[in-house]
């Protein structure tokens, strides 16, 4: 990794062309600095300038004819010069409370949290909902509906209701034993920690309670105790914003179709997260090139602008920001950031 621009002008120059191309997304040339220059530095003085920070790694020429872009470094290098606090003009805060205030569910948060940061980032919002305790089995309920068919209901702690039909034939008098199996022996349990260990007994006990866990094997394998899923709920959101976004060239639009792809597979989303968001971070994590999580998925080009979710000390999941290198960085870190406080102030307020 290259070290930083030696001098103040090349800094004070570096930070002009990367803003200067994330506004305009067209190569930045000598002479549109120069005449932009406050120090009245003329083009010939910013063109060697350029060519010292070309040589250092900072910046590249796409065609022998055009200006120079940021490499993944400047943006590196620019990102580390931001202010830690940038505020968040007041029609974005509006349009973030109007969507989220009156929220008391964590994945309702995090749904409405994706489409947000989608819309006012002109990129892609991703949230991951992760269960915990406030998300835990508080009840489970199962009624015979008809032939072969059973309702099943799961009440989360935190009082979402879920609820899914099912194709089975089992009595209601068998449904009623395993739902009081389940609510005395799992109640307070995350949904995937409560599945493992029913997947446990009922290979260890199926001789000991053989009618019991046999419905409970029915039910488990259709489905009843997936409705609020374990581990994570993922929202995705703006993908759409990527295709709009100047994606011109055969190469560009394969690392669009690569990114594609990723958004549509939950896990590869959630071990991108994963990956670079450590839950003990209290402030906004950047991420330039996404490749080092996913080495085969071209996505070098992209950024990741994300934050845990809190309510109190306890981490609730993540949100984050996946969109090009050329990204409003101060205006999305500052989104993040808003966001993260927020989740954390109104489900505190919600309990």
């Amino acid at each position: 990794m290259p070290a930083g621009p030696a001098g103040g002008r090349e800094r004070e120059i570096l930070t002009a062309i990367v803003e200067t191309f994330i506004a305009s997304g067209e190569p930045v040339g000598s002479r549109t600095l120069a005449r932009a220059s406050r120090e009245g530095l003329s083009a010939a003085t910013i063109r060697n300038v350029m060519a010292d920070l070309a040589d250092a790694g900072f910046l590249e020429q796409p065609h022998a004819s055009a200006g120079r872009v940021p490499t993944a470094e400047a943006y590196r290098y620019y990102v580390e010069q931001l202010s830690g606090e940038a505020h968040l003009s007041h029609e974005n805060q509006s349009i973030i409370q109007d969507t989220l205030t009156g929220v008391t569910d964590v994945e309702e948060f995090m749904e409405r949290t994706s489409h947000v940061l989608s819309l006012i980032s002109h990129s892609v919002g991703i949230t991951v909902a992760t269960s915990g305790p406030r998300n835990a089995l508080e009840h489970v309920y199962f009624s015979r509906l008809g032939d072969q068919k059973v309702l099943a209901v799961v009440v989360t702690r935190s009082g979402v209701v879920r609820d899914r039909v099912l194709r089975l034939d089992i009595p209601q008098s068998d449904l009623d034993l395993a739902a009081r199996y389940i609510n005395e022996n799992f109640r307070g349990w995350t949904m995937g920690d409560m599945r493992a260990e029913l997947a446990r007994r009922l290979e260890q006990e199926r001789s000991e309670y053989d009618r019991l866990m046999e419905s409970i094997e029915q039910l488990y394998q259709q489905g009843a105790l997936a409705a609020n899923d374990d581990t994570q709920a993922v929202f995705v959101e703006g993908a759409a914003n990527l295709v709009m976004n100047n994606v011109t060239g055969a190469e560009d639009r394969q690392r669009l179709q690569d990114m594609l792809r990723t958004l549509e597979e939950k896990e590869k989303v959630v071990k991108l997260l994963s990956a670079y968001l450590d839950t003990r971070q209290e402030a906004v994590r950047v991420v330039i090139g996404l490749d080092e999580a996913l080495p085969a998925s071209n996505l070098h080009n992209f950024v990741l602008i994300g934050a845990p979710a809190r309510v109190g000390g306890e981490v609730m999941g993540s949100l984050a920001v996946i969109g090009p290198t050329r990204l409003d960085y101060q205006h999305t870190m500052s989104a993040v950031s808003y966001i993260a406080r927020l989740f954390d102030k109104l489900l505190n307020e919600s309990e």
